[in-house]
């Protein structure tokens, strides 16, 4: 058996992706992509179409979904003190109408300055956080502060994606409800309300959690040992009436399919030691990497993620490092369509 590498140091989630892999747009039916499967107790691999997720979530299960929604949390502003535009992506509410966010360039916002955004909305710098340059910003505006947004903001999409998104809704998944994040929880894009449907009148508990998607989606991991990484909170609500439909399908032998890592955070948040779930309102900061024991989650529907992410990092504590990187590499040899718009994995 060959010896495995140091899985505390970054270099080890690393693995080959020709750039033309990374979906540019989303495929045209949700539902479509390809599925790639993986059985992690054996670590063989099956491929499929998204569709047949039917075939492996059985009635009296749980599948958990993330209802948060993207607000279009990129605008685009000046500075009137110092020439030349300024971009502000929002990040997370911190309080009334203050928000984290990651401003480019730094240089244009310095604490104190006013950015404007229209005529109706704009923002004082309060302050820069000195470890990873964010800023504090307290918005002022006319009217309904998310409606200005819809009106003067774009959807966040992320570095990797060069084209224009031609359809706003289609970086939102279909039960998108609660506003909040600077991100789309990808894996649940191809779900379609007739597939949720289906798998409802099936006997399948379709369960509703919150995770507002924020910083730690932008930052990469920088250290090399990823020990020394710091996540980024941030919100997560589980309700008493979640919590206990979760406990219900446990408690029945039902098995708890996580939508995404969102859904996968939260859960492992909220859970004690014996997989027990508790209402929850606030923040987590978990981090989950190999040598982590999951308490919550039995099966994990994901999209392929960036090499040396804390996601590429979760996914191999759930399905084994060396099971991780086989799929990983089979998927590219395949020639699966990767990251947000990308195809599904299903990991069993």
């Amino acid at each position: 058996m060959p010896n495995l590498p140091d899985l505390t140091r970054l270099s080890s989630y690393y693995y080959d992706l020709p750039p033309r892999l990374i979906a540019q747009t989303p495929i045209e039916k949700r539902d479509s992509s390809r599925l790639l499967v993986l059985d992690r107790a054996t670590g063989a691999i099956s491929h499929g179409a998204f569709t047949d997720v039917l075939s492996y979530i059985r009635p009296g299960d749980a599948l958990v979904i993330n209802d948060t929604k993207v607000i279009p949390a990129r605008i685009m502003g000046k500075n009137p003190a110092r020439t030349g535009a300024v971009e502000t992506l929002l990040l997370k509410r911190v309080e009334g109408d203050e928000w984290n966010c990651l401003v480019k360039p730094g240089k244009k916002a310095r604490p104190g300055d006013v950015l404007e955004y229209s005529p109706s909305l704009r923002g004082t710098v309060v302050s820069v956080d000195e470890e990873d340059g964010s800023r504090r910003i307290r918005f002022e505006y006319q009217g309904n502060f998310l409606a200005l947004l819809d009106e003067v903001g774009a959807m966040p999409l992320p570095p990797y994606i060069k084209e224009r998104l031609r359809d706003k809704d289609r970086y939102q998944t279909v039960y998108a409800s609660r506003e909040g994040s600077a991100a789309a929880p990808t894996a649940g894009l191809h779900f379609t309300k007739e597939l949720l449907a289906e798998l409802e009148s099936r006997g399948v508990k379709v369960v509703r959690v919150l995770l507002h998607v924020g910083l730690g989606t932008f930052r990469p991991v920088k250290e090399q040992n990823i020990l020394e990484h710091k996540m980024h909170t941030e919100h997560i609500e589980l309700t008493p009436a979640a919590a206990d439909e979760l406990n219900s399908v446990r408690a029945s032998g039902g098995r708890i399919f996580a939508v995404g890592t969102t859904s996968c955070r939260l859960l492992e948040s909220c859970a004690d030691g014996s997989g027990k779930l508790s209402p929850f309102c606030g923040e987590t900061g978990i981090f989950i990497y190999p040598g982590y024991r999951f308490k919550a989650v039995d099966a994990l529907i994901t999209n392929f993620h960036l090499p040396e992410s804390t996601l590429i990092m979760l996914v191999s504590a759930f399905a084994g490092y060396e099971n991780t990187m086989k799929a990983y590499k089979e998927a590219v040899e395949q020639e699966y369509r990767f990251f947000s718009f990308g195809d599904a994995m299903l990991i069993k």
